[in-house]
């Protein structure tokens, strides 16, 4: 949930979005982590 939320914010640049996917974060503190590098590549995909 976490990766599409931040697709969709990193697609629509949507201030809501981004702060929805913070609060999944903090909800599920447990689920893996994005690394900058997934971060970056979700922004600028590798084609």
């Amino acid at each position: 949930m976490l990766d599409f939320t931040w697709k969709i914010f990193s697609s629509t640049g949507d201030i809501n979005t981004y702060l929805l996917f913070k609060e999944l974060e903090k909800e599920h503190p447990d689920s893996p982590d994005l690394e900058d590098d997934d971060l970056a590549e979700l922004d600028f995909p590798i084609l």
